[in-house]
């Protein structure tokens, strides 16, 4: 996107959606090298429309393009919301740890690695009570709880999902192999940037 906003300055229509189509090649290559494509053998009804094929071993393959379109989306609600610091980046898993904290280190989201403290969106007697206008989950299946209290709370949730991922309280699901530390470090990097 920042790419696309730089080079539309002087050029016309035409050479910024050339621009916008190298970058999502390029993006599209890159998710490919981390494997985000790759998705369970168990496929959730909801998540059939992420779905490109399914392997002989019975493996489910996701549709890249349709990736990219749900990362460009969670990215522009990202930018619309003018305090980073109102963003909270939940993981309980341990490989999307670390990129939730990077995320929130070059962002200024709220990063909250390890375990989600019940009560954080909900009960406001705590010190760790917040007030936040997004939430966005590694894993729907192990961030639940804060999936839940966001749902308490009507926050809008972003969530990383994988073919076996529960979509009951998610708004915007980004369709990717959450269970490698590669594909999520991608997902988050491209979000990030």
């Amino acid at each position: 996107l920042a790419q696309a906003q730089v080079c539309s300055c002087g050029l016309g229509r035409k050479q910024t959606l050339i621009v916008m189509a190298l970058t999502k090649e390029e993006d599209v290559q890159m998710m490919l090298v981390c494997k985000t494509h790759l998705g369970t053998r168990n496929c959730d009804y909801r998540m059939k429309r992420y779905v490109f094929r399914r392997t002989t071993d019975g493996i489910h393959i996701m549709h890249l393009g349709k990736t990219w379109e749900k990362l460009m989306v969670a990215a522009r609600i990202i930018v619309a919301i003018e305090n980073p610091n109102d963003i909270i980046v939940a993981s309980q898993r341990p490989y999307g740890s670390r990129a939730v904290l990077k995320f929130g280190q070059y962002t200024g989201a709220n990063a909250m690695a390890g375990r989600w403290t019940p009560g954080t969106l909900t009960n406001q007697i705590t010190t760790k009570y917040l007030e936040p206008r997004l939430l966005m989950v590694t894993d729907p299946r192990t961030d639940n709880q804060a999936l839940k209290e966001a749902a308490y709370a009507s926050i809008p949730v972003i969530a990383l999902c994988d073919t076996d991922s529960p979509l009951e309280h998610v708004d915007v699901a980004i369709p990717c192999n959450n269970k490698g530390k590669e594909s999520i470090a991608l997902l988050y990097w491209l979000l990030a940037r």
